[in-house]
């Protein structure tokens, strides 16, 4: 039988619905049969995996009111998972649902039905504590909150566990909560670790790891119809909610992710490993964010950049597909990257050249 996983947050823009997409691919990727369910009147989800929800003749919003069956409506996307679709025909479904005797299991009954055809169901709840964000948590084993690091968006997070606490006790006894999702991550200031530190302690919550950056990659996946592991594979936001997924599905945290990696990635390291890793280590000023992504054709040992030494210590910046220069370091630079510290040492002809190369390539 498949978990359930509920993706509330009665705020709005906190990446709910990005966050149900990636972890879906993710899944999907790891080999798990997965099911999206869209229950947004907005159709957030459905649109951003490639579905117009205007065209759509059958939706969730069926299911629902018992209709159709869900298996006659779900549909298979672009990213390998299934989804229930929502239009905007959901929006009245709550009113319809108010008047009904058990309406707050209307989708775990739903669910019942095809829930043995999967290994996992993530449901995207609305931006609200209403009746479908009722039923999603009716129906889940386990409630991910998703949390902008910003000061006022940990506002509602007691409401929502306050209502996690009433579905606990009234409708689903065994819904858990399995922590806080931190998104819109901005490694570069203080505030938003300070934010996670205040929800954790103010709620008693866990905060889930690694952090997920902020990033232009995750508004630009949902005009493509598909989920930011396929836009931008190689992201540091397609990293983190692969390492979310993994540890969904019981499995350990990759070579190169979480705690580990200071340690794994101790030591000397040559150019070519690093550019097949696709990692690059580049010039610039102080604070100054040099991208890899797609500079696999820039040849770093035909400009000399020497090997890199990555020791211990706090990552400064935690954004996509890149390394952010601190500082000038002895003629070399000093970088973070991945959870270590280190410092690229060329010469400084080196360091134009590959100044240059990057300037060419439009980074």
């Amino acid at each position: 039988m498949a978990r359930v996983l509920a993706v509330a947050n009665q705020k709005g823009g906190v990446a709910k619905t990005t966050s149900v997409s990636s972890l879906g691919a993710a899944l999907t990727e790891l080999g798990q049969r997965v099911l999206l369910v869209d229950l947004d009147p907005q159709a957030c989800l459905t649109f951003s995996l490639g579905l117009d929800p205007d065209a759509l003749e059958l939706s969730v919003h069926d299911v629902l009111l018992g209709r159709l069956s869900a298996g006659l409506v779900v549909l298979r996307t672009a990213d390998g998972s299934d989804l229930l679709p929502a239009t905007i025909e959901l929006a009245g479904c709550e009113a319809v649902l108010l008047s009904r005797t058990g309406r707050e299991h209307v989708l775990r009954l739903a669910l019942a039905e095809i829930v043995d055809d999967y290994d996992f169901v993530l449901v995207d709840c609305p931006p609200s504590l209403g009746v479908l964000t009722i039923n999603g948590l009716t129906a889940a084993d386990e409630v991910v909150i998703p949390l902008q690091c910003e000061t006022l968006s940990h506002r509602g997070v007691g409401q929502l566990l306050d209502t996690v606490h009433d579905v606990r006790r009234l409708t689903n006894p065994r819904l858990r909560v399995r922590g806080v999702l931190p998104t819109l991550f901005d490694g570069r200031t203080a505030h938003s670790r300070a934010v996670l530190a205040d929800v954790a302690a103010r709620y008693q919550i866990r905060v889930l790891e690694p952090p997920v950056a902020r990033s232009v990659r995750f508004a630009e996946a949902p005009g493509i119809g598909r989920s930011i592991l396929t836009t931008a594979a190689r992201s540091k936001g397609a990293h983190a909610y692969r390492e979310h997924a993994r540890a969904i599905a019981g499995l350990g945290p990759t070579a190169l992710s979480g705690a580990a990696a200071p340690a794994l990635l101790a030591g000397r390291r040559s150019r070519a490993r690093l550019i097949g890793e696709g990692e690059l280590v580049g010039p610039g000023r102080a604070g100054e964010r040099l991208v890899a992504a797609g500079l696999d054709d820039l040849a770093l040992d035909d400009v000399g950049l020497d090997e890199v030494v990555l020791d211990e210590g706090d990552l400064a910046d935690d954004l996509d597909d890149g390394l952010v220069v601190d500082d000038l370091v002895d003629g070399g630079l000093a970088v973070d990257r991945g959870g270590a510290t280190g410092v690229a040492t060329g010469s400084a002809k080196a360091i134009r050249q590959v100044r240059a190369a990057l300037s060419r390539s439009g980074r």
